[in-house]
């Protein structure tokens, strides 16, 4: 789906911190069909993916010492600084800025009460993504959680999120759309994986891409799986050990 605009309180941008801008975008290009842009020499490499003509992701190298590898998505704001103090009060902690960007928009970074890490982008002459919903594209984020009533209550309130809960699964949605979920991290995760959102990417079919995925380097942690009347996914890493998850709608 083709966007020029975004919705303020929705996901609006993806981000790979990598240690390895090269051979994630080799990754990515090849297992989602994107194309690296010219690196930004006076943002550290900064690098745009693109979908056909269309920007999708972007991939940033590591800036802070200890910061893994991982994917970031950004929810389009109105006001970042008034979004930031928004956050803070509602027990949210400040990561990074509030800080302009060129003349593209600023942003921050925060995390949430429970530890996730998520962006805001306050959009000025970059909307942020020109596709969603489509093979290739974002689709869908999903915040695990040890602690999911503290994540809803912080949600909610800095982004004014709609919750729909359900079979020990939450859906955030604004306007009647949901865009994302949120599942409690139980036994089946390793102590030592903290709070994160989880990026979904859609491809045309989940097997197929996942074997591609291992080819390319990749690792499969959780392989292809059904969702009853939604779809099937899967979750992977790529060589730098980024984790993201891709997935085909019911048809």
């Amino acid at each position: 789906m083709k966007i020029t605009a975004h919705n303020v309180g929705t996901p609006c941008w993806a981000e790979l911190g990598t240690t390895d801008l090269t051979a994630a975008g080799a990754f990515y290009s090849d297992l989602l069909g994107w194309t690296a842009g010219e690196p930004n020499a006076d943002a550290g490499g900064y690098t745009m993916m693109h979908l056909g003509d269309d920007p999708v992701a972007a991939l940033t190298p590591i800036f802070q010492e200890g910061q893994p590898v991982a994917w970031t998505a950004s929810i389009a704001v109105a006001d970042v600084d008034a979004t930031v103090a928004e956050a803070t009060g509602a027990g949210g902690s400040v990561l990074a800025g509030p800080m302009d960007v060129f003349d593209l928009g600023r942003f921050a970074v925060l995390a949430d009460p429970t530890g996730a890490v998520i962006s805001l982008w306050q959009a000025r002459q970059f909307p942020g993504a020109g596709r969603l919903n489509e093979t290739g594209a974002l689709c869908w984020i999903e915040l695990r959680t040890r602690d999911t009533a503290a994540a809803q209550a912080f949600y909610t309130k800095v982004f004014g999120w709609t919750a729909n809960a359900g079979d020990g699964y939450t859906q955030f949605g604004v306007d009647g759309q949901d865009f994302g979920g949120m599942m409690a991290m139980g036994e089946d995760f390793p102590e030592g994986i903290p709070p994160h959102w989880a990026l979904y990417f859609g491809v045309d079919d989940v097997d197929a891409s996942a074997a591609k995925a291992v080819e390319l380097g990749g690792i499969v942690h959780v392989p292809g799986t059904d969702i009853p009347d939604t779809g099937r996914f899967a979750v992977l890493t790529d060589p730098q050990g980024g984790a993201f998850a891709i997935f085909t709608p019911a048809s």
